[in-house]
């Protein structure tokens, strides 16, 4: 129903933002994960999930779309609301709470305060597959801000070799030197593969 709301940040906690809209307050809940990447933004753009029950209309924002769709994966699972998925993402980040799917760690899962055995293998039986084939979760390595990151991978793919390979050597790479040009990271990247 409500994809994504943009609009002016008014208030936020660690657990909730009202946003501005058009002259509206929308309260949204907001997992930690989100929290820590909204900084001291005034203009924000969340993208939403709007949970309808009986009693309650409650809208969650997510900062990615990636934390959003996991969000929507964890609530198809039986006995796991939107409070629950919400302390999931509060509590593990979305591409290590997908790595521990698609590895069945159901000790990661367990860390979570609240998740028992049960749920956490429930968790991994009904998501780890649709996980892995939704996602490639060698991909889902922390997002990195850096342009130049990119865009010595774009040229090593154009080059002919594999996006997986060559962005094992970049991290690499960039370990060493974080601050590189893409000429410099292209050129060493060179040298590895």
């Amino acid at each position: 129903m409500i994809a994504h709301i943009q609009g002016k940040l008014v208030e936020k906690t660690p657990t909730e933002v009202v946003i501005d809209c058009g002259g509206v307050g929308y309260l949204i809940h907001i997992s930690l994960h989100t929290f820590s990447q909204i900084g001291s933004s005034e203009k924000l753009k969340l993208y939403t999930y709007l949970q309808i029950k009986d009693d309650a209309h409650t809208l969650f924002g997510f900062s990615e779309k990636i934390e959003r769709e996991l969000f929507k994966l964890l609530i198809s699972v039986s006995g796991i609301g939107g409070n629950t998925a919400r302390n999931m993402l509060s509590s593990i980040n979305p591409s290590d709470l997908f790595r521990a799917i698609a590895n069945a760690d159901t000790k990661t899962i367990q860390s979570v305060k609240g998740i028992g055995s049960k749920t956490a293998q429930r968790v991994i039986l009904d998501l780890q597959e649709k996980a892995v084939k939704l996602y490639d979760i060698d991909q889902l390595s922390p997002i990195v801000n850096n342009t130049n990151l990119e865009e010595a991978l774009l040229a090593l793919e154009v080059l002919g070799f594999a996006r997986k390979t060559a962005e094992k050597v970049v991290n690499k790479v960039l370990d060493q030197t974080p601050d590189a040009s893409v000429e410099a990271i292209i050129k060493q990247a060179l040298k590895n593969l």
